[in-house]
């Protein structure tokens, strides 16, 4: 049985903690607030972030971080990650020497341009042969209700993602393994961006020719920034990728969609950041995104795009314009 900490209480977090205790692991949540650790505790549920949703009885939960670490084979986080360096610098004192950092976040870091496995190797020191990513097409209320799904473990080491393929696996979760880290985080991280822009097509009433072009084009997009990162063409046309997409783009349960969607019915940023109640990693990745698609010469015109309304310096019309008055190309090009 391993012992596994998971970092920390939000709606993932803790979907991903009751996957972990259902694959017959010794499971502790750590939260920051006393009454959510308190309701998982003694109710085994998390109502603000899972309402109606029973948890494992077994799943223990605690506000101590060194209580959560102590003896921990794997350290799952599942934070904003716009917040990661910071509480990692906290907290990697108290990481065991052996024990595998696990990161279920989807996003790039402002200013530096790093992905979730690269910021947790920098801040903690902890070996990429010992960092391992969690991406797919997992949304979080459909999981934690124990509906059928599927996502992709990826590390650079083998050993370490089959082991960790191995502790997360249930009748309703299935994991694949993939060495491609780099492939796997960009999909997730660049999806975030795609639904907001079908989100705010959505909000236009646009049609869902609009959605389908900007899904399959936000794919192309993806694909042209992995292949300049030296990922493998084959992870983002699998869970990790296309998967992701799909469900982000498509789902009402998508926060990056619901926070487009507002925008797109005329919502300004912060009113859509309060509708949409949880953090949309899309909203802060974005211009990360389009910096490191810069830096590596790759166009990411429907990134460009959301960055713009984001930052106020198109509204949305014009940003229909942008991209469909964009020069004719063929549909496959270079960066």
């Amino acid at each position: 049985m391993n012992r596994v900490a998971v970092f920390s209480a939000g709606s993932w977090g803790t979907t991903f903690a009751a996957v972990l205790t259902d694959a017959g692991n010794d499971v502790v949540l750590h939260g920051r607030r006393q009454e959510v650790v308190d309701e998982i505790n003694t109710r085994h549920q998390n109502s603000p972030y899972l309402p109606d949703v029973s948890l494992p009885h077994s799943l223990r939960a605690t506000t101590e971080v060194g209580e959560a670490l102590d003896g921990a084979d794997y350290m799952v986080v599942s934070i904003p990650a716009q917040s990661l360096r910071d509480n990692l610098a906290r907290w990697a004192p108290l990481i065991g020497e052996r024990t595998v950092v696990v990161s279920l976040m989807k996003g790039i870091e402002t200013h530096s341009g790093l992905r979730m496995s690269e910021v947790i190797t920098e801040v903690t020191g902890v070996p990429a042969d010992r960092v391992a990513v969690v991406s797919g097409p997992n949304l979080a209320r459909e999981i934690a209700a124990r509906s059928p799904a599927a996502s992709v473990v990826a590390s650079h080491d083998a050993t370490t993602a089959k082991a960790l393929q191995e502790a997360c696996f249930t009748p309703y979760f299935r994991p694949y393994t993939n060495t491609d880290v780099v492939g796997c985080e960009l999909g997730g991280a660049v999806k975030n961006v795609i639904a907001l822009a079908v989100g705010l097509a959505a909000g236009m009433g646009l049609g869902d020719n609009a959605r389908a072009m900007l899904i399959t084009r936000g794919l192309a997009e993806t694909a042209r920034l992995g292949e300049a990162l030296g990922a493998n063409p084959l992870t983002l046309s699998g869970l990790a990728g296309v998967g992701d997409l799909i469900a982000t783009c498509t789902s009402p349960l998508s926060r990056n969609r619901t926070f487009g969607e507002h925008l797109g019915q005329g919502m300004t940023v912060t009113e859509a950041a309060a509708a949409t109640r949880q953090t949309a990693e899309g909203v802060k990745s974005s211009q990360s995104i389009l910096e490191l698609a810069q830096r590596h010469g790759v166009e990411m015109p429907i990134t460009e795009v959301v960055v713009a309304v984001l930052g106020g310096t198109v509204d949305l019309r014009e940003a229909t314009g942008m991209l469909m008055a964009r020069a004719p190309k063929p549909e496959r090009y270079g960066h």
